[in-house]
């Protein structure tokens, strides 16, 4: 199901400009609530955010850097 989100950059006088996303949340994520969600329909980035704070900011990375992301989370790099 998609999410409608108003764009920041649309001022309060009613000329806002919203956009969909699907969001699903990762496969590798834990069910304890430590969650990344992912949008699926964007062709040239890739959204993610945290799923406890759905309207809060997100991260947009290029396919490339997610891709290098995604290994660098598989090879333990950001584990304390």
């Amino acid at each position: 199901m998609a999410e409608w989100r108003k764009s920041t950059y649309s001022n309060n006088g009613g000329s806002c400009v919203e956009a969909a996303a699907n969001w699903r949340t990762s496969s590798y994520s834990d069910n304890g609530g430590t969650c990344v969600e992912v949008a699926t329909n964007t062709p040239h980035t890739i959204p993610l955010r945290d799923s406890k704070n759905p309207t809060g900011p997100h991260l947009c990375l290029t396919p490339s850097a997610f891709a290098t992301f995604v290994t660098s989370v598989q090879r333990g790099t950001f584990d304390l």
